[in-house]
This record gives structure tokens, C-alpha cells and sequence, in this order.
């Protein structure tokens, strides 16, 4: 038997679509270049059919699997504001927009592959086990074992498991951590991290050594399958092109979970 270790293998992901008419935040097809999953927005808190379209068909031209980016009904504030929405109200709201995502999908010659919470959704997530249960519930009326996208120990990672749905564990390498293994809230300092040099090192601790330093100094331990590279960041194309670069280099095999 040889002894030998297999090699890391890990997702990047990254939120594309994210505009709205003339409006555009992401680089779309510069990340589709780079990335092997695409979070594209559902249309709640950025994202238009024309938007949703476009993206779709350049994902599948490139080989990039294609995943509803759900968030609360929110696009005042780009899905990062606090809300309390009923859950059953929620549970369709997510099966909505991931519907909404999937026609385009097929139209342009794939499906939906996975489901991730966005922003505020997404934190609320982490905690809140009824607002998890509900995006679980939207997803299973949606598309029945769709994986989620979740951050490793959330409320919603073990919906997932609850539910019998795969779930993808993900890390944030341009995010603050705590102690406990959740993301720094980005009203705090320090919460995003803006100098490539770091994120590069961060994904490369998340993909190899399986860890990150907490913003307080401590080792964490982090699960993850995918490793999510914000599209809204300055300069994110070129900051995603040299995280995998470097990560190939490093002998990690960048690849979809799907």
C-alpha cells in the first residue's frame, strides 16, 4: 500500500451576475475564466433575466457549474440587511428564485447544481436553525437533493445533513474569521481583507492545511470543499487568476464539487 498523501482538491467559487440593468458590480466573464462554480444571483438582491441569461450561457461555454445565489428580498440593500422573513414565506421565496435561475440554466444546456445563501441570508444561516430549515425546505421543493452551499458547522450545514441533501462545506480566504470558526461581521475592522499577498496565503492554508488564523491569532480549523472568492472585491479577476495559480502550483487540484 503506498503511503503516499492525495492531493488536496478544492472548489472556487465566486457571486457573479451581481447587477441590475445598466448597473453591473461583478466582472462575469473574466471570473469564468478562472472559477469552476458560479454563484449567480437570483434576481432578490441584484440580478435581472437579461443578467441571469448572459451569465448562464458563459458559464456553460466555459465548463463553470451553475449555482443560485438566494438571498432575502433585498435589492436596496444588496441582500446584506438584516431581516426576519416568516419561514414559510422563505422556503418559497428560495424555491422562486432558484426556479427563476434553472430556466435559464436549461435554455442554455445545463441545470442548477447547487444552492448558496447570500449575505445577510447566509449569516443568519450560520446561527439561526429555523431560518436554515427554511432554506432547506425551499431548496427540496426546488429541486429535491440540490447541495448546498454552507459554512462547515452552521445551522444550515446541518439542516442539510438532516434533510438527506449534500451540502459543500465553504471558506472565505478574503474574510476575517473568529475563534469559533465564523465570519467576522464586515461592520467590524479588519473583517475583509484587501492585501492579495494574505489571501493568497489564506487559500492555500484553507485548501492544504485544512486552517486559518483567526483575527484574534488562533489556528481554526476549517472543513472545506469550496473556497469562495468574492466577485465584488477591486481587482477580483486578477486577485482570483493568482489564487488559483498559485494553488495549482502548489500541487492542489482545482476542480468543481460537482
Amino acid at each position: 500500500m503506498s503511503d503516499a498523501v492525495a492531493p488536496a482538491v478544492i472548489d472556487l467559487n465566486a457571486d457573479l451576475g451581481e447587477g441590475f440593468g445598466r448597473w453591473q458590480l461583478t466582472d462575469d466573464e473574466a471570473l469564468l475564466s478562472v472559477v469552476t462554480s458560479a454563484n449567480v444571483a437570483c434576481g432578490f438582491h441584484a440580478g435581472d433575466p437579461a443578467t441571469m441569461r448572459r451569465v448562464c450561457e458563459l458559464a456553460v461555454e466555459r465548463g463553470v457549474v451553475i449555482g443560485a445565489q438566494v438571498s432575502y428580498r433585498d435589492l436596496a440593500g444588496f441582500g446584506r440587511r438584516a431581516m426576519d422573513v416568516p419561514p414559510g414565506e422563505l422556503a418559497d421565496e428560495i424555491t422562486y428564485q432558484i426556479g427563476a435561475l434553472e430556466v435559464f440554466a436549461r435554455a442554455a444546456g445545463a441545470r442548477v447544481g447547487y444552492v448558496k445563501p447570500h449575505g445577510a441570508l447566509y449569516n443568519r444561516c450560520v446561527h439561526d436553525e429555523e431560518q436554515a430549515g427554511a432554506v432547506i425546505e425551499g431548496i427540496r421543493t426546488a429541486g429535491g437533493a440540490l447541495p448546498g452551499h454552507a459554512l462547515a458547522g452552521s445551522r444550515l450545514h446541518e439542516a442539510a445533513r438532516r434533510a438527506g441533501l449534500p451540502v459543500v462545506g465553504e471558506a472565505f480566504a478574503d474574510r476575517a474569521y473568529t475563534d469559533e470558526g465564523t465570519l467576522v461581521p464586515r461592520r467590524e475592522p479588519g473583517a475583509v481583507l484587501h492585501d492579495p499577498d494574505e489571501v493568497v496565503k489564506r487559500a492555500l492554508g484553507m485548501a492544504r492545511d485544512r486552517a486559518v488564523t483567526s483575527l484574534d491569532g488562533r489556528r481554526v480549523e476549517i472543513t472545506a470543499r469550496s473556497l469562495c472568492l468574492h466577485g465584488d472585491t477591486p481587482g477580483a479577476a486578477g486577485l482570483a487568476r493568482r489564487v488559483r495559480s498559485e494553488l495549482t502550483s502548489a500541487g492542489v487540484r482545482v476542480r468543481s464539487f460537482v
